[in-house]
């Protein structure tokens, strides 16, 4: 479905969808002897991505619950409006039915990065960089120049996706020029100043029967980055631009550890129920981390299908840190699943 506007501004969607990693996930779980996975294609082709997702409207929805599905992974952009979170005629099956994926209506608060930052920023416990906002208008040049900022700067869409949109600013002059493109697509825009240091990403797994509580997987440390940022890993396999942190590493730079526990948690204050991914950078070379980008909805494919040897996302990596296929991480994420009752009754407690 197409994410609505918020506030006048819509989430992009990825080039394509999520059909390439539901088809991931779908072809990983049947390998499986234990697990039935319900497709909407009979014996859909491992080569395409099509034929292994239901549809995520409501029609979609019924026909996977119809058809005799105990579980739904949610793998799409959710929001408030979605059918998964307001179809009278998916309520029928509130308490038999579980969901793997976040509750719809604090993804729609928390894909606003502005608002999501702050409500960290508020907290006092999480190391948050500094931000702006600017709001389209006739005098954009001269609100920059109010605010006297100190360049290099970031900037970026508040609902944006990956690295779509953001880039490294140096001067007044190329951050007026940047902003004024995102206004095509955004009335405002998010401006953070820049982290110099080693970026980084950690992996949130929800509580389970097995592990009752937010847990930090494994650090991925990404390196390569093209002006400034962690390229799309649409363009850029991140199999080739990023990599476990050892547990020496780790064990040796105690700011490892503590960005590890600030992510947990995070994930534990958003009350969320899948798994996350906060993007963190250090200030400067050798310095802390910030949390920078809280993402609701990992990228989450991986290898099995023919011809996807090298598409791990950044979470698979971090499951083989654990010793985990990817299969098993999925697996684990099955696990973590709670009933649609209870991922539509949950609500932002602050």
């Amino acid at each position: 479905m197409e994410p609505p506007i918020i506030n006048g501004v819509s989430k992009p969607k990825k080039p394509g969808g999520y059909q390439d990693s539901g088809a991931d996930i779908a072809y990983a779980l049947q390998s499986g002897s234990d697990i039935e996975v319900l497709t909407p294609q009979r014996s859909p082709d491992p080569h395409e991505a099509s034929g292994w997702s239901f549809p995520d409207t409501e029609e979609g929805i019924l026909s996977a619950l119809r058809t005799g599905a105990s579980h739904l992974w949610a793998n799409t952009i959710l929001f408030a409006s979605h059918p998964i979170q307001m179809s009278s005629r998916v309520s029928k099956y509130e308490e038999s039915v579980r969901v793997i994926g976040q509750p719809p209506l604090l993804v729609e608060q928390y894909d606003d990065k502005w608002f999501v930052n702050n409500l960290l920023r508020s907290k006092s416990i999480f190391t948050m960089p500094h931000a702006w906002l600017i709001y389209e208008s006739p005098n954009v040049e001269a609100e920059l120049s109010r605010m006297n900022l100190s360049y290099p700067i970031v900037a970026k869409p508040i609902r944006g996706r990956g690295s779509y949109g953001v880039k490294v600013c140096y001067t007044q002059q190329q951050l007026l020029k940047h902003v004024k493109g995102l206004f095509k697509d955004s009335p405002l825009i998010m401006m953070e100043e820049y982290l110099s240091g080693e970026e980084a990403t950690i992996s949130v797994m929800p509580p389970s029967k097995e592990r009752p509580e937010y847990w930090s997987m494994p650090i991925v440390t990404r390196f390569n980055h093209k002006d400034g940022i962690a390229p799309y890993n649409g363009v850029v396999a991140v199999t080739v631009n990023s990599k476990v942190v050892s547990q020496k590493e780790y064990e040796d730079d105690l700011s490892y550890s503590e960005a590890a526990r600030q992510c947990a948690a995070v994930a534990k204050f958003l009350q969320v129920t899948a798994p996350i991914r906060i993007d963190i950078r250090r200030f400067e070379p050798g310095g802390k981390f910030a949390l920078f980008d809280v993402n609701m909805k990992p990228n989450m494919t991986g290898p099995g299908r023919p011809g996807r040897e090298d598409q791990a996302s950044l979470t698979a990596l971090a499951a083989a840190g654990l010793g985990w296929d990817y299969s098993k991480l999925l697996r684990h994420m099955l696990h973590s699943s709670c009933t649609l009752r209870q991922l539509r009754e949950a609500r932002l407690e602050v």
